[in-house]
């Protein structure tokens, strides 16, 4: 079975893929962190804060941010074959020290962007994450990793070659290219240095973005429509913020459905995906988001019960993905 996770980590990112494979990749963090978690009390807290609400507004779920690590206990996964930092942003990599000394994941994807911190480290981001990523960076080999720089079109065994759904783990590196990564280090702005991703399962496409802005996205449109086009699943680039750009690539893409993370309800572009029909879910309404791709069709399911059950009031809490159960959503419903 695959499964894909998007978890709702407060303004950031991070996402897990349990492949066929038996493999796990996980595509950025945010805060991890080793210290013991009460997963059932996580959730008991964020249901009594729903019924005590009086208005019959949605509570907004950034107000309950999932640990990554405790989360993957919980459901039982146990070894992370890889993680990919789709960019040196802190809030793409906040608790990586505390993520490798738990899971020593023995393949790190990083880029050749060479971004300079200096502090000052907010939103509850911590300079000894920034140190260890640079040892990383420098292919130290802590915990016995090996550092991978990987570019458009780059293949091997393990994550893109061998028959579909099998060996291969169906990941598809359609950014950065090396003169992106130049442009980013030239301008100091490594959004367009990062990873773009598309995975390829048996229930359809998803497409990580990472912080991609528009010079990726013209290289993309350039180089991999076909590829891009008509995506079943969206990781919205930046989160889904308005990040002063443009949305055109939305034509192209033209996904069935989009997540967004965590930020200021002003701050994110849902009018533009609104605008032409797009269907979004969200950290802040949804918490964390469950998609089984197994297929023949993307089955999704949000761990936010009160969300689930305002679009459907006969949505299903199901307990078969592990420790930490979800409710099952339908686009047809959402849309409506």
């Amino acid at each position: 079975m695959g499964l894909f996770h998007f978890l709702n980590v407060k303004q950031g990112d991070c996402s897990i893929i349990q492949h066929p494979s038996g493999r796990v990749t996980m595509i950025d963090v945010n805060n991890a962190s080793s210290a013991p978690e009460d997963v059932a009390a996580h959730f008991a807290a964020q249901e009594r804060m729903v019924l005590a609400g009086t208005s019959g507004a949605l509570v907004d779920q950034s107000q309950f941010p999932v640990n990554p690590i405790a989360y993957m206990r919980a459901r039982g996964i146990n070894s992370l074959f890889r993680f990919v930092v789709t960019h040196p942003d802190m809030d793409h990599m906040g608790g990586i020290k505390d993520l490798f000394e738990e899971f020593g994941p023995p393949n790190f994807w990083d880029t050749d962007i060479e971004e300079k911190k200096d502090g000052p480290f907010g939103y509850g981001h911590n300079r000894p994450d920034w140190t260890f990523y640079q040892r990383l960076h420098k292919g130290e080999g802590l915990f016995g990793t090996k550092r991978l720089v990987l570019n458009a079109g780059d293949t091997a065994q393990f994550w893109n070659q061998g028959p579909p759904y099998g060996s291969g783990d169906n990941l598809h590196i359609l950014s950065p290219t090396r003169a992106l990564t130049k442009h980013a280090n030239e301008t100091e702005d490594p959004n367009d240095g990062g990873y773009v991703i598309l995975y390829v399962t048996p229930a359809g496409r998803i497409l990580f973005c990472g912080d991609s802005h528009d010079e990726t996205w013209a290289h993309l449109i350039a180089n991999y429509s076909a590829w891009i086009r008509n995506v079943d699943l969206l990781i919205a680039p930046h989160h889904g913020r308005h990040s002063d750009r443009s949305f055109d690539f939305l034509k192209i893409v033209n996904p069935t459905m989009t997540f967004f993370g965590n930020a200021p309800t002003e701050h994110l572009a849902h009018a533009n995906w609104r605008r032409r029909g797009l269907l979004v879910v969200s950290n802040k309404q949804a918490n964390s988001m469950i998609v089984d791709t197994s297929g023949p069709l993307m089955k999704v399911f949000v761990t936010n019960g009160a969300y689930a059950r305002s679009i459907d009031p006969n949505a299903q809490y199901s307990t078969v993905h592990g420790g930490w159960g979800a409710w099952t959503i339908t686009p047809r419903r959402l849309a409506a």
